[in-house]
């Protein structure tokens, strides 16, 4: 069983580490100003249920496939960055009257849900990242590894589901403002589509 003192020190780090500017909380600070806290909380929860899978990786050792291999971890960000520049097309092209409109075509809760999963799962920089911050805080004398892992990853998950919501209640503001100004939309599409561009830059020129 994980000790207590190390717990506390594993929720503090976990907590610092999700509000440091990064593209999971930058892409739900723009999609929560861009469509409302309820989009943004819904893009929470796809980005926290992706960490189940780096989690499940990480305590199945699959995740140092992506550390060693330099052909998995090619393939996996350039799939992540063509996504972000898809967005970034789609965010370039949208009108001012498709935010807060009753003409608008919001996406759904399933697509903004699986917008988030797939932002999450095709970042190999998250699965590295767990590979190398999790099992720091095992102890193999407390007991099996794998399963110290996936508590740990869970707790991870709790604490980046509260901190991103609490960053999608804020910046859903933005939308509300947004709605009564069409020159202010546009010019936020414009910047987000921006934002994922610099994203997918970001993802592409990024090292094991």
């Amino acid at each position: 069983m994980i000790s207590t003192d190390i717990l506390l020190t594993f929720i503090a780090a976990s907590s610092l580490l999700a509000f440091v500017p990064g593209p999971d909380n930058i892409f739900v600070l723009t999609q929560s100003a861009l469509s409302g806290r309820k989009a943004g909380l819904l893009v929470t929860l796809g980005l926290c249920s992706g960490l189940i899978v780096h989690t499940a990786a990480v305590a199945a050792g699959v995740a140092a496939i992506f550390q060693v291999s330099i052909l998995a971890f090619t393939v996996l960000k350039i799939v992540g960055a063509a996504y972000l520049l898809y967005l970034a097309w789609g965010a370039f092209r949208a009108e001012a009257e498709e935010i807060g409109t009753e003409n608008s075509k919001p996406l759904s809760s399933t697509a903004l849900y699986q917008r988030g999963i797939i932002m999450n799962i095709t970042n190999p920089k998250v699965a590295i990242f767990f590979l190398a911050f999790l099992p720091q805080f095992t102890n193999p004398e407390a007991g099996n590894v794998s399963w110290q892992i996936m508590q740990l990853g869970g707790i991870f998950m709790v604490t980046a589901l509260l901190c991103f919501s609490l960053i999608a209640v804020l910046s859903g503001f933005l939308n509300q403002w947004l709605s009564q100004s069409p020159k202010a939309q546009t010019t936020l599409n414009k910047i987000a589509g921006t934002v994922f561009v610099a994203l997918a830059l970001k993802l592409l020129m990024s090292e094991r």
